[in-house]
């Protein structure tokens, strides 16, 4: 029986390793120092427990639907690793459309960490300098860049009602960090980081 077919829920030691994982990397480049930064990473935090306890615990998300929409339901077997994904499950269980998803979602969530792992570097070799060279030519805050694309990747690998509504407040909240944070700036570099602001994106490059 190929793993697709079978049930692979009830592995909390995998549901339990996969959020400390992101929860010390997350931790590790935050390094949260204000009430704001605890309530950025606790949000994270709640997106990864949702998102790795439905994934591999209990799929909350196929019970909830499936006691609403009984037979109409698009699977018939909603409790298969595959039938759990609720992008295949609304696809009628397309393993194809898995094929697609899975390899997609983690060039997202590895691009996600390549891009903070650039910014982290340009940064501390910056020596308490404006960096505006490297990625931040491109944009000026590769790390929540690189988180969006994160939560943009494991909202492709494994969509949850609970990963669905929280995923936004996670970006508004990135933006309102983003912005403290650029307020520092500009009480440090003055008119040289207004001007930088000018021209380079936030988050998207080439996007203003």
């Amino acid at each position: 029986m190929h793993f697709l077919d079978s049930n692979l829920y009830g592995l909390w030691g995998t549901v339990l390793f996969n959020i400390l994982l992101f929860g010390i990397f997350t931790y590790a480049v935050f390094k949260p120092t204000t009430k704001r930064d605890w309530r950025t990473l606790g949000a994270f935090t709640a997106f990864m427990v949702a998102l790795f306890s439905e994934m591999f615990g209990f799929p909350l998300t196929v019970y909830f639907l499936t006691s609403i929409l009984g037979s109409n339901y698009p699977v018939l077997d909603p409790l298969t690793h595959l039938n759990g994904h609720l992008w295949v499950a609304l696809a009628g269980g397309s393993p194809l459309l898995y094929s697609i998803l899975h390899p997609l979602s983690s060039i997202l969530i590895f691009s996600g960490l390549f891009v903070i792992a650039i910014g982290w570097r340009g940064i501390h070799s910056g020596n308490g300098e404006l960096v505006t060279q490297g990625i931040y030519k491109y944009i000026r805050h590769p790390q929540y860049s690189g988180f969006i694309l994160m939560i943009i990747g494991f909202l492709v690998q494994w969509p949850t009602i609970i990963t669905l509504v929280t995923a936004p407040i996670l970006l508004f909240m990135y933006a309102k960090l983003a912005k403290k944070e650029e307020l520092i700036m500009i009480e440090l570099f003055g008119e040289e980081y207004e001007n930088y602001r000018k021209n380079v994106p936030a988050f998207i490059p080439f996007i203003k």
